[in-house]
């Protein structure tokens, strides 16, 4: 199951969407700084690497799953991939698969992202339904 929507109103609707944009470049860092922000809720721990290089084009975001699983992200323009497994840990050598959004990486890496994601989903849908709407 692949999850690709937002069970709460956000910052970030999609990686392409309402970005932080530097002349045609994508600011990496903020554009990660909104990603944390609108999954935080979903994982035990998650952070912009403060010890990792970013630049425009590219940001580290350190990521703890709810099964204790220790990630190092990359987000770059073609999206996002795991480049450790440990916070602030790039293995050059490591040749993984970006995904076009936190949602999709983190539903393949975490089924207690999945978990909390649809609690958080069904939870939304709930509040709409008794207000009305």
């Amino acid at each position: 199951m692949e999850i690709d929507c937002q069970p709460e109103e956000s910052v970030v609707s999609s990686f392409d969407e309402d970005c932080a944009v530097l002349g045609h470049v994508k600011d990496m860092s903020l554009e990660a700084e909104a990603v944390v922000n609108d999954v935080r809720f979903a994982v035990d721990e998650m952070h912009v690497s403060q010890s990792l290089s970013s630049a425009s084009d590219v940001a580290y975001i350190n990521v703890e799953t709810r099964e204790g699983n220790r990630y190092c992200l990359e987000l770059t323009e073609s999206g996002l991939r795991v480049v450790g497994y440990a916070f602030n840990q790039v293995d050059e050598d490591l040749d993984t698969q970006y995904y076009e959004t936190v949602y999709s990486l983190l539903d393949k890496l975490s089924p207690g992202y999945r978990e909390a994601f649809g609690n958080a989903l069904l939870q939304r849908l709930e509040r709409l339904k008794q207000s009305g709407h």
